[in-house]
């Protein structure tokens, strides 16, 4: 019985050995991998990495992943801005009022760190208490009403608030899975807060364009030439008759810094790339709005149409207020190149109805341009030659090929329910997470060798089994990782460190247990099996509470306390099967003779 015991022992270490080795050869892979990559010079590099892609992927998505704080990368804090989604819910009902309670609520809100939708009704009502939010906001679904309640309204507000997060969360997570980031980190905080924390990134800036890119995209129709030459003209008279004092000084140098003339009859003007905000604030005053036609927004286009003395030159061109179809439609997007310029362009498919509205809009404005509108800024206003009935269209004026890639991405991805802003970012340099690795390493060296010395010098040739099993114990821990497509983060290395304390521990009751039994007068094959047999409740005691008190850091804990908690778990699994399991095979084995000498100190 005995031999068959061992012989289902010795299949199971087999077994656990043979999967630790299965789960850590990419990893092993991935790491020479890298060390040949780096080894190129940039013009190889490209070459072999183009050749290699999907292979070096699969390495990548196979390997022991390492956290932001291991290999360098980006932590975002963004939040989904309520003010705005408040204002949208409210749709045609909004107005100034409105506005302006959304104003003070979120200045109180940045002020006092509370809820902004607290904030927002405490102020409605401050102003007026009789007021009823049910003024603004509607909704079949959620059985708002004329007669509804403010605190009806304020937890339909909290309710669509909760899900333009998890919406965006989705979003952000489909996105950062198209961009190829290994890992990501994307975790709710609080009512309106997402963090976002990106390993082995170092392109900061497309990074940001990404998380924050809410993708409106929009089709808008182009007013006529001589109502955009009527408001122009307008302007301009009204600048020219200002008198010359300190308190119209900017107003006054708009024709200095934006030239109305234009590039055509549909462009409204254009102005340096620095000077693009002076012209918005001067624009916005409310004596030149009356100037504008209702119907009419002015817009920038998303990229420079020249230079001047290397100064890029942006477009300002009249689009009409009404959008007449949104990204909705897109049910399809990709790269393309246009085949007389060569430069990339995104390529979109619209749905059957999208299809249907887009063959309509286009069948009646033949002749006219219409503009192409993403998140407020014109990437083409192309003229329609004739009616397009299968539903596609393409957006042009694009920077380069990545560009297009994000763009089609963020496309696919689907638009942001609210906009997001940025509230927190740290950028994690790669020189910084090797050194955390290098002290994790030594922190790891440093423990094992004191308590494989104690071990030895205290338990003698248990004390060398023991050593053994520790460190079978560690490429267990990194192989169960492996396996379940964990992160390794400098916490998980705390806690290797840790269960290399933990690991002995089983074999020091066990041992402790022995010595009892030899001192008691039992021979040794007797007291080692009385020994595992007593200890054997005292080690099942200790390692469960301990595991579920990890299973409990990771159900609430976040960032650096689920990673140890991660690595806790694993590090418990793979102890006791250590103490259990190996160091009993590897005793029997040594003690199968009589005339065997195996001293437990």
């Amino acid at each position: 019985m005995k031999k068959q015991n061992n012989g289902f022992k010795i299949g199971m270490i087999a077994l656990f050995l043979g999967l630790t080795g299965y789960y850590l050869f990419p990893t092993i892979q991935w790491s020479l991998e890298q060390r040949h990559i780096e080894s190129l010079t940039e013009a190889e590099r490209v070459v072999y990495e183009s050749e290699n892609a999907e292979r070096i992927q699969r390495l990548r998505e196979r390997s022991l992943s390492l956290g932001l704080d291991l290999q360098g990368g980006m932590y975002v804090t963004l939040e989904v801005g309520t003010p705005q989604l408040v204002l949208e819910l409210a749709g045609e009902f909004a107005d100034s009022n409105l506005e302006d309670v959304i104003r003070v609520a979120r200045e109180n809100y940045l002020e006092r760190r509370t809820d902004f939708i607290d904030e927002f009704v405490a102020e409605f009502e401050r102003r007026d208490p009789n007021a009823m939010l049910s003024r603004y906001f509607r909704s079949d679904a959620q059985n708002i009403t004329r007669t509804s309640s403010n605190s009806e309204i304020s937890s339909f507000l909290k309710t669509q608030r909760t899900s333009a997060v998890e919406r965006a969360m989705e979003i952000i997570r489909s996105r950062i899975d198209r961009f190829g980031v290994t890992e990501p980190g994307i975790l709710q905080q609080g009512n309106s807060r997402i963090v976002v924390e990106l390993p082995g990134v170092d392109d900061e800036e497309r990074v940001r364009d990404l998380l924050r890119g809410t993708a409106r995209l929009e089709f808008r129709l182009t007013p006529e030439s001589d109502e955009i030459n009527s408001a122009k003209q307008a302007i301009a008279s009204f600048f020219s008759d200002f008198e010359a004092d300190e308190e119209n000084e900017e107003v006054q140098n708009l024709l200095e810094i934006f030239d109305l003339r234009g590039t055509n009859q549909y462009s409204f003007g254009y102005a340096a790339g620095r000077d693009t905000a002076a012209v918005n604030r001067i624009l916005q005053t409310e004596d030149v709005q009356r100037l504008i036609p209702r119907n009419m927004d002015l817009l920038w286009g998303a990229t420079a149409f020249a230079h001047d003395n290397g100064i890029p030159l942006y477009e300002m061109i009249a689009v009409r207020s009404q959008i007449e179809l949104t990204g909705d439609v897109i049910s399809e997007a990709r790269v393309a190149f246009d085949p007389t310029t060569n430069r990339p362009e995104v390529s979109m498919t619209m749905d059957s109805d999208g299809a249907r509205r887009w063959s309509r809009i286009t069948g009646a404005n033949i002749g006219r341009p219409v503009a192409i509108v993403l998140d407020g800024y014109v990437y083409s206003y192309p003229t329609v030659r004739s009616q397009i009935n299968n539903g596609r269209s393409s957006i042009s004026g694009i920077g380069g090929v990545q560009e297009a890639e994000d763009l089609v991405n963020i496309l696919l991805s689907g638009a942001l329910p609210a906009p997001l802003e940025i509230i927190e970012e740290r950028t994690v340099g790669a020189s910084l997470g090797e050194a955390s690795i290098r002290a994790g390493l030594y922190s790891i060296i440093f423990g094992l060798s004191v308590v494989a010395i104690f071990m030895i010098v205290y338990y003698r040739t248990g004390g060398a089994i023991a050593d053994l099993a520790l460190l079978l114990n560690i490429i267990f821990i990194l192989g169960i990782l492996a396996g379940f497509q964990a992160t390794l983060t400098l916490p998980g290395i705390a806690g290797i460190v840790l269960t290399i304390g933990m690991a002995v521990d089983a074999n020091v009751l066990i041992f402790d247990r022995i010595r009892e039994e030899m001192r008691g007068g039992k021979t040794l094959r007797a007291a080692i099996d009385n020994g595992y047999a007593n200890a054997m409740s005292a080690i099942i005691d200790a390692n469960v509470t301990t595991f579920f008190v990890a299973v409990i850091l990771y159900s609430f804990g976040v960032g650096p306390i689920k990673g140890f908690a991660v690595t806790l778990m694993a590090g418990i699994v793979a102890s006791l099967f250590s103490a259990i399991v190996i160091t009993r095979v590897i005793v029997d084995y040594l003690t199968r003779e009589k005339s065997s000498v195996v001293s437990f100190g």
